[in-house]
């Protein structure tokens, strides 16, 4: 046995750019499965205990007021384990040239609900001391013990910064649901002792409850039973925790990086399976003679066969471990680094676990070895005489093009050859073209999530064509509206949060109600051609329809959760579905919501600028005026889906980097494979005189044929997969572009003739190489 063990280094040795060309496919699969794993199992771990330790609130409960003897009676629900009151409200911090948006809560005495994870420093201790979330404080350079001043509609209120921390209730500490990722320079959290709350509220109550209900009981049934209570009270709205922002998002994050984790590896696997069939059908056919001695010598077939799974085995043995090595080397900063920006989870490193680099080994040498015996048991069933002696050629039958004369003696010689041999191995070209199919796929894949963020940064300047938005502190009057004198247009609207009642899944997201005149806000359908708002219903955004199986004409019920409108419940008529692939939200003219009973009471304003107008002089003097409350532009926008493009780059590089590998190494080993299989008949070309330019040309143009083959088979089925995997990776926040671009396609497609092209000046000198002598013995 170990003279076999070392024949079957010496295979490997004679065929190491097959085996290393395999090994990359096993790697990448490894690749992708230790980091998919490695994001979706820590972060998974992580969460259940960050949420448990700090004690994550079941629900949250909002009034406009209410007092601590009016919450008594709730804790006395059956199922609820504690509820602490708080008081919650938005602040503004003012820099030199910008501003900032706060959420302050209150601490509750005796925190035990979403308690605190303090990073440095303490908890506040007095009412002169605030707490604020670490990154809000990385980002503006805070240390304890520095003076702050926050400012709401009541006034201007100095703390001291006692301590930087974060909270399990803004694990995603977005300002809005429709944002795709936070962004500590202008949204932060903040937490005050109690006792300041009589000053910033103008009397001391609560306005929120966190409810911590005991494990087995019914949600719903104890958010019935809360409501029900609260009729008498002024109770606003309810949400659960599986509604909450930062929740659901890191749920979907875990659950999609899970999906992927099980299906990628698996097809590069599959793949790394046919090319070893095609690997080992050549090494063992080409020992056809070794394995008739070693038959006639006594060696059992098991222990035959056991020798050429060893190929297979450490293929995936060695593969397995090399793309687990890159993974734990390159790929887990880089996941680090998506989640830090992403996610405020204090504390938190991934790392890759040991144990995953046994799923791949044991998968892969599971379809390796199968691979491996179907291709060997034909030999096997031989007698050794017969195994002894070369194999018989094929028998040649005429193929279909042969039966049109008047084409096929216009061909050449070497045409006629590459036809023969491609029409005559119809399943092994077939077989051949499975892993080039499934890089194409994979490249097209990768380059079309590229070019999908691209069309998303892009459709901004097409949808937004205002230059500032103005919010005000207690809605608009436009007779003692202050505009400067820079200002062309002007529009009103008025954001409502709105939370959808009809599915099992409510979600939260936001209407904003406008104009149908108001030209500085662009729609689109899903052709992306202009559609406009109307008096006849709501536009909703694709995301949600998707998600929710919306249609035009339907009717949906939602509830209003603005402090005015105080949960109120409305059924509203779907009008259009808008394509919106940033801040997707729900639009409404005045007119309708009207016909609802909802009142209109505009709050900000969308504000365009004449050409030569000096941009910072209106800045400023929007600033100066004290009725607004916050001025953002278009570039906040821009610059958020910048900073997706940016976080998302290092994966998408990596992930193209994996798909060449694998092309190359798919196109590679199967260009080896073909020049073995007619070594015979290049054999036969060179003894007759045939140029070494000829022969080379022969193989160079039957590995473009199967390429392209491969591509007019990929190209339907890319189609598809890209469709499946946006639809998986999408949410009702975030709609990715489904569509792929013909950049994308043929990139792609490009890529994959080069990669061949390469593959085939590689196996150049293998070709030269043939022994004449031995390929053109023959059967006897």
């Amino acid at each position: 046995m170990r003279k076999l063990n070392l024949k079957l280094l010496r295979d490997i040795k004679k065929s190491k750019g097959q085996f290393l060309s395999i090994v990359l496919v096993i790697a990448a699969g490894a690749f992708f499965y230790a980091g998919l794993v490695t994001i979706s199992s820590d972060l998974s771990e992580y969460t259940d205990n960050y949420f448990e330790e700090h004690n994550l609130a079941d629900f949250n409960v909002y009034y406009s007021e209410i007092t601590k003897s009016e919450i008594s009676p709730i804790k006395d629900i059956e199922g609820i384990n504690n509820i602490e009151g708080r008081y919650t409200f938005e602040a503004s911090q003012i820099f030199d040239d910008y501003h900032t948006s706060l959420k302050i809560h209150s601490i509750p005495q005796n925190n035990q609900i979403n308690t605190i994870a303090v990073t440095s420093g303490s908890t506040p201790s007095s009412e002169e001391e605030i707490l604020l979330d670490s990154r809000y404080g990385e980002a503006h350079d805070y240390a304890i013990g520095d003076k702050i001043t926050i400012h709401t509609d009541d006034g201007s209120f100095d703390f001291i910064i006692s301590g930087l921390g974060e909270n399990v209730e803004h694990a995603f500490n977005i300002e809005d649901p429709s944002l795709v990722l936070p962004n500590h320079n202008t949204y932060g959290v903040a937490y005050i002792h109690e006792d300041r709350i009589g000053e910033m509220a103008g009397g001391f109550y609560y306005n929120e409850l966190i409810v911590d209900v005991q494990e087995g009981y019914e949600m719903n049934h104890i958010s019935n039973a809360i409501e029900e209570y609260s009729q008498e009270l002024p109770y606003l709205y309810l949400i659960n925790k599986e509604r909450a922002v930062s929740y659901s998002a890191i749920n979907v994050t875990i659950s999609n990086n899970k999906l992927m984790s099980t299906v990628a590896p698996l097809i590069l696997f599959m793949v790394a399976a046919v090319i070893i069939f095609l690997t080992m059908s050549r090494l063992i056919d080409s020992q056809r003679n070794q394995i008739g001695i070693m038959k006639a010598l006594g060696v059992k077939d098991s222990k035959i066969l056991l020798h050429y799974m060893g190929y297979p085995v450490l293929i995936g043995v060695t593969g397995s471990i090399l793309g687990w090595l890159i993974t734990a080397v390159t790929l887990v900063n880089v996941l680090n680094s998506v989640i830090e920006q992403t996610y405020s989870l204090p504390n938190l490193s991934l790392s890759v676990s040991f144990y995953t680099i046994f799923p791949p080994i044991i998968v892969s040498i599971f379809f390796g070895v199968i691979a491996c015996f179907l291709s060997g048991r034909s030999i096997l069933k031989e007698r050794a005489a017969q195994a002894l002696r070369p194999k018989p050629p094929k028998k040649m039958k005429k193929i279909l093009v042969e039966r049109i004369p008047r084409f096929w003696k216009k061909l050449s010689y070497g045409n006629k050859l590459i036809l023969r041999n491609i029409f005559l191995n119809k399943k092994k070209a077939l077989a051949s073209s499975v892993g080039v199919i499934v890089c194409v796929i994979l490249l097209i894949t990768a380059f079309g999530f590229e070019s999908s963020m691209k069309t998303i940064a892009s459709q901004i300047n097409k949808v937004y064509k205002y230059d500032f938005r103005v919010d005000y502190k207690d809605g608009i009057l436009l007779e003692t509206v202050n505009l400067p004198p820079d200002v062309d247009k002007y529009f009103e609207i008025e954001t409502i949060p709105i939370e959808l009642v009809d599915f099992a899944d409510e979600n939260n997201a936001s209407m904003v109600i406008t104009e149908k005149e108001n030209n500085l806000i662009h729609f689109f359908d899903n052709r992306i051609n202009n559609i406009v708002l109307d008096d006849t219903g709501v536009l909703v955004p694709k995301s949600y329809a998707d998600i929710y199986d919306i249609s035009e004409g339907d009717t949906i019920k939602v509830k209003l959760l603005g402090s005015e409108q105080q949960g109120q419940h409305i059924n509203i008529n779907v009008a259009k579905i808008s394509t919106q692939y940033t801040n997707p939200s729900f639009y409404s003219t005045p007119e309708y919501i009207k016909s609802l009973g909802v009142d209109y009471n505009p709050s900000s304003l969308l504000v365009h600028l004449n050409n030569n107008a000096n941009i910072d002089s209106v800045q400023h003097h929007f600033e100066q005026d004290s009725s607004v409350d916050r001025i953002s532009d278009k570039s906040d926008i821009e610059k958020s889906v910048d900073n997706i493009i940016e976080q998302n780059n290092p994966v998408f590089i990596i992930f193209i980097l994996c798909a060449i590998l694998l092309s190359f190494g798919a196109i590679f080993t199967i260009s080896s494979i073909n020049i073995y299989e007619r070594t015979r008949e290049l054999a036969t070309l060179k003894v007759i005189g045939y140029q070494k330019n000829n022969i080379n040309r022969i193989i160079f143009v039957e590995n473009i044929i199967l390429t392209s083959i491969a591509v007019i088979i990929a190209l339907p089925i890319s189609g598809y997969v890209y469709r499946v995997v946006v639809q998986a990776l999408s949410s009702s926040n975030q709609q990715i572009p489904d569509t792929l671009s013909f950049v994308s396609i043929g990139l792609a497609i490009l890529l994959t003739f080069v990669l061949t092209f390469i593959s085939n000046l590689l196996l150049r000198r293998k070709i030269m190489k043939i022994d004449m002598i031995e390929s053109l013995k023959s059967v006897e």
